[in-house]
Formats: C-alpha cells, structure tokens, sequence
C-alpha cells in the first residue's frame, strides 16, 4: 500500500509540472498550429532566472519566503515581453509565407527549431555551462511524511495547487471570457474568424505569450528540485511532446490526464525497473499512435491541400 501512494504521489508531483510546459505547447498548437520546438527554451530560462533570482536573494539577506511571488513574477514578465516579441518578429512571418499549409509547417519547424538553438546559445553566453543547484524553496517549507516518505510541502503545496490552478483558469477563461472565445473561434477557423472581425494576429500574440508564459512557470517552479543547466530545455519539450502525442494535439483536457498518466508511469517505473523510467512516456506514445494516431482524446480532421 505504501509503495502505491509513493508511485501515485510522485507521478502527481511529476506530472504537475509536466502538464504546465505541455499545456502551454498544446495551447499554442491549437491556436497558431504551430508546433513550437522553441517551447523548451522558454521552461529553460525560468528555470534559469529562477535559480539567479535565489542566489540573489540568498547574497542579499533577503527572506526565502520572497522566492515563491519571484517565481510567478518571472513567468509573467518572461512570458510576457519574450513571448510577445518571438512571436511578433520570428514567426508572424511564417504564417504567410508559404501557398500551402504543409510548405508552412515545414518552415514553421525550421524557424522555431533555429530560435531553440539560438536561445540554447543566449543560455550559455548568460549563465555559463556549470549548472545551477538552489534549494532554499524546498527547505523554507519543511516536509511532510505520506506513508512514510517525506515529501517536501513545496512540491505538496505549492507545485500540485498551482497546476491545479492553471488548469482551473484555463478551462475559465477559454470558457467565460471574451479573449477566451475569441481564442477557441480563431483555432477553429482563422479565416472566418478574421472575416466576421476578429483581430485573429492579436489572439496569436495573446496565445503565444500565454502559452511561452506556462512554460516559464514550470521551469522556475521545478528549479529548486534539478540541476539547472544548458539542455534542460530539450528534454522537457521532448517529454511534452510525447504527452500532447498521447493526449491529441490542442487538447487541453486531455494533456491533463496524459501528463497525470506519463508522470505515475514514470514514477512506476523509477520504483520498479528505474532502467525503463526514460523509455516508458514513449513506449505509451508509441502504443497510444499505433492504436490510435490522432491520440487518446484526439480525432481525424480534414485539411485542405
């Protein structure tokens, strides 16, 4: 029993930051039909203005208690300045450049594939290739034994809620806000959405920067627990990829559960056979597109050629 919890519990912690970078790539998808492989960079750079903005704090005297608003301040400020100009001067171009979707797609690939090596370059000019290790978040908030295990009441309260949170807002506002049906009118048809008036460039900026801005707030809440370091950024967008390829690409609903389900499959693993536990998200993404190519949650649509 208490091997179960442990498996169950550690796959919600795992799967709650998982789920935020996911979300974001899945959002952006959904809307811009991009598939952004510059995702990863963006978790990358919270991860490492949240490790810097510890160690400032920790030079300075300042009270530990302070890095927990840094945290979303930086997702907010990162995701909002960075994402709005990626989106504005490196990819609003693709969206016209071609005659044809499939030309686009490529050359959407192409172009988010260079801005994820040139942001992997900024990451070294800024912060070096020695990784970063800060773990006054974890400390500050003590721990908590479930089954006898100690978990740490940050990665208990503090990372699980606000994944909760986001995916409470999301459903919200995509739901019950103007800019939300706006957003879900564009990623059905851009095309008529900008026929009847909406001003679909400006729910791009909005989706990118949205999206760019859950990915900063996964990588600087998961800073405190890894070693922060150059590449960090790849493995997770691959991760997240798996989990959007499992759930269906722009579900959001879905990546929720497949993130859930890729983090206790995980976490299984670890305690089982740790040798298969960075193999198991893609042999289930592998099963879930031979059964079902579309994703679990996913389903088959037309495209004009």
């Amino acid at each position: 029993m208490g091997l179960t919890i442990a498996i169950l519990l550690n796959g919600v912690i795992a799967g709650s930051t998982l789920f935020l970078v996911a979300v974001g790539l899945t959002l952006i998808f959904g809307v811009l039909n991009i598939l952004n492989i510059a995702h990863g960079s963006f978790y990358a750079f919270g991860a490492f203005t949240a490790a810097s903005i510890s160690l400032l704090l920790a030079k300075l005297g300042a009270s530990p208690y302070l890095l927990y608003p840094a945290f979303l301040l930086a997702a907010i400020c990162i995701g909002g300045a960075l994402g709005p100009l990626v989106e504005r001067y490196l990819l609003r171009w693709t969206y016209t450049v071609a005659q044809f979707q499939a030309q686009r797609e490529y050359i959407q690939l192409l172009a988010t594939y260079a801005i994820f090596l040139v942001f992997e370059g900024a990451q070294r000019l800024i912060w070096g290739v020695q990784p970063y290790y800060t773990g006054e978040a974890l400390t500050q908030l003590g721990q908590t034994k479930v089954a006898g295990i100690p978990y740490t009441n940050y990665q208990l309260f503090i990372v699980i809620p606000a994944a909760v949170v986001v995916f409470i807002l999301l459903r919200w506002a995509l739901r019950r806000t103007v800019i939300g049906r706006l957003t879900v009118a564009v990623s059905e048809d851009a095309e008529i959405s900008a026929s009847m008036g909406i001003d679909v460039r400006k729910v791009y900026l909005i989706s990118f920067a949205v999206g760019s801005g859950l990915a900063v707030l996964a990588g600087a809440l998961e800073s405190p627990t890894i070693g922060v370091a150059v590449g960090i950024g790849a493995d997770t967008v691959i991760l997240s990829f798996a989990v959007i390829a499992i759930a269906g690409l722009g579900q959001i609903e879905g990546t929720a559960l497949a993130a859930l389900g890729v983090g206790i499959a995980q976490a299984a693993a670890v305690f089982l056979y740790e040798e298969m536990s960075s193999v198991v998200p893609y042999l289930i993404m592998l099963l879930v597109l031979i059964i079902r190519p579309y994703g679990i949650f996913g389903s088959a649509q037309r495209r004009k050629i």
